[in-house]
């Protein structure tokens, strides 16, 4: 019976420990298959070991106290490439900083899970393609910036379902279509659209289709 009750006394007090390993190695996988996806010249993402038990103590990585990753810090980190899906694991992102890069190729449709993350900065790379619509589920977003790329296509209507929206700028782009004016976007001004030729300010509602120039 004394040895039965030392293995139990083990599984209770062992297995908790494996929870949080578990679920944050999940995110260190595609963390890690994003550094996969990326030339870094100037190795600043170094520290990130695939077989540490979790993200938490590479750089650039910040977690909560349960070992979530909650930011990635990567602005002008001088890396290139493209993201990817996996990106879209990261379940407990509050904030994605991936600025001032050169970064490429169309924004994962998959970051539209992201259901807790408040700030968006991915401006000043060389993202192409449109704005994903997966973004109206984005319900605690408040700082979108996407300015300073190659986007195409209309801004989504779809956006206008984030109410918490508080920033956007989509400015120095190739956007197309009329801008919304329902929603958050009632309160965003002309600069936040700047430089796109091709977009339709709301002084044109109700005068033009959503989708004319496009």
């Amino acid at each position: 019976m004394a040895p039965f009750s030392l293995f139990s006394l083990f599984l209770s007090c062992f297995l908790p420990l494996l929870s949080p390993a578990t679920s944050t190695n999940s995110e260190g996988n595609a963390l890690h298959a994003l550094r996969r996806r990326l030339s870094d010249p100037t190795n600043v993402l170094q520290s990130w070991d695939p077989t540490l038990v979790n993200p938490c103590t590479w750089f650039h990585v910040t977690c909560d106290s349960t070992n979530h990753v909650i930011r990635l810090d990567l602005g002008n980190s001088n890396i290139s490439g493209t993201l990817g899906p996996e990106l879209g694991q990261l379940q407990h992102l509050q904030y994605l900083e991936l600025y001032k890069n050169n970064i490429g190729g169309k924004i994962p449709n998959e970051l539209g899970n992201l259901k807790n993350l408040v700030g968006m900065d991915l401006y000043g790379n060389r993202f192409e393609g449109e704005i994903p619509k997966s973004f109206a589920g984005l319900k605690s977003l408040r700082f979108l910036r996407l300015n300073n790329n190659n986007l195409t296509g209309s801004i989504p209507r779809e956006l206008t379902a984030l109410s918490n929206l508080k920033v956007l700028d989509v400015s120095d782009n190739d956007l197309c279509g009329t801008i919304p004016v329902d929603g958050p976007f009632a309160m965003f001004s002309m600069p936040s659209y700047a430089n796109n030729k091709r977009l339709n300010g709301p002084e044109l509602k109700g005068l033009v289709p959503y989708d004319f120039g496009c």
